[in-house]
């Protein structure tokens, strides 16, 4: 072993590195027991054979559709269909009221012409709220070639 001295003859000032190295072994330790620990990848669900052999009773997953269309001369209010029924504004909220209060899923898309105004948009949307506001509503705007 040897001590350095210095230039003047007294003692100089050195790192110790022995505690430092002791808590980076305690480091290295503590995160290869803890390493294993955590989870590797996803947990899935795998899908069960059904317990019971008849068929459960058909659900209605119709998607709901409200349309706006354009009148059929300028001067006549658009005409409001659910799906392929017509309804009027005024039988617009109570018929919602009845379709989505047997559904679990309350989902309801609006479509309107292109010469349609959002007002008229936005009056269903507003009726639709009105009646359940847990309703989510999308709207369905004409793909590039101009077919639905």
């Amino acid at each position: 072993m040897a001590m350095t001295m210095g230039s003047k003859g007294g003692p100089t000032s050195n790192i110790n590195m022995t505690p430092m190295i002791d808590i980076l072994l305690v480091l290295i330790i503590i995160f290869m027991v803890i390493t294993p620990m955590t989870p590797h990848g996803l947990k899935a669900l795998v899908p069960q054979k059904p317990k019971h052999k008849h068929k459960p009773p058909p659900v209605n997953n119709r998607t709901i559709v409200v349309q706006i269309l354009d009148g059929a001369s300028p001067g006549l209010p658009p005409v409001v269909k659910i799906n392929q029924d017509t309804v009027s504004w005024s039988t617009l909220g109570p018929r919602l009221e009845d379709i989505y209060k047997t559904r679990a899923e309350k989902v309801m898309f609006v479509r309107a012409d292109n010469n349609i105004e959002f007002a008229d948009v936005a009056r269903a949307i507003d009726i639709a709220m009105g009646e359940d506001p847990s309703i989510q509503v999308g709207l369905m705007t004409q793909t590039i070639n101009g077919q639905q």
